[in-house]
């Protein structure tokens, strides 16, 4: 009988150790991005937009958040909505660490996206996102910068280069999220960007 109770306590201490062994080897295992991580992070370019409420805004007043951009259009039927709809998600996995993230939309389409219309296409996706705006040739400039291409059609189409670029804390781009990307994905990736 007491052979049992030291087989039955060494089994327990063997079972203990492994489950903790395997618990700090996943603690250790790297986080494996959804996004494509930049090796080298370069600074981000900064710029300055107009908001929906009609204030100028720069990236670099940002530092210190997580900062999220995408480049779009309120007329787009499928892509920037179904885009907008899977970074809510994000915010929403996030619960509080979403307050530490800045969404922002730079339109592609500054003729006919007013502030005011990109005010209201943004927030439906989530009150705290950014909708920015202006000139041909200031938006022209930010999406070079940022590698974006974009291409307006006669009908009122425009061809967009359809990723999210992650500006990390630091003011760094961090991550490429490509479309498609769902927003578990996306929330796991700021979560780490964010601990």
């Amino acid at each position: 009988m007491r052979n049992l109770k030291f087989l039955g306590l060494g089994f327990s201490t063997v079972l203990f150790l492994g489950l903790a062994g395997w618990w700090g080897m996943a603690r250790l295992r790297p986080h494996v991005f959804h996004g494509m991580l930049i090796q080298s992070p370069q600074p981000a370019p900064d710029f300055t937009l107009m908001t929906q409420e009609g204030q100028h805004l720069r990236l670099s007043d940002f530092r210190g958040q997580v900062v999220v951009l995408y480049f779009g259009y309120t007329f787009c039927p499928d892509v920037c909505p179904a885009t907008l709809a899977e970074v809510a998600r994000a915010m929403r996995l996030l619960g509080e660490k979403a307050a530490q993230v800045q969404v922002m939309m730079i339109t592609v389409d500054p003729e006919r996206d007013t502030p005011a219309k990109l005010g209201e296409y943004v927030t439906h996706f989530d009150p705290s996102f950014l909708g920015l705006s202006g000139s041909q040739q200031e938006i022209a400039r930010v999406a070079t910068l940022y590698g974006i291409f974009y291409e307006k059609h006669e009908d009122g189409r425009v061809d967009h280069t359809a990723t999210l670029t992650v500006v990390d804390r630091q003011g760094a781009v961090k991550l490429i999220f490509p479309f498609g990307t769902s927003g578990e994905e996306i929330a796991e990736d700021l979560a780490y960007l964010l601990r």
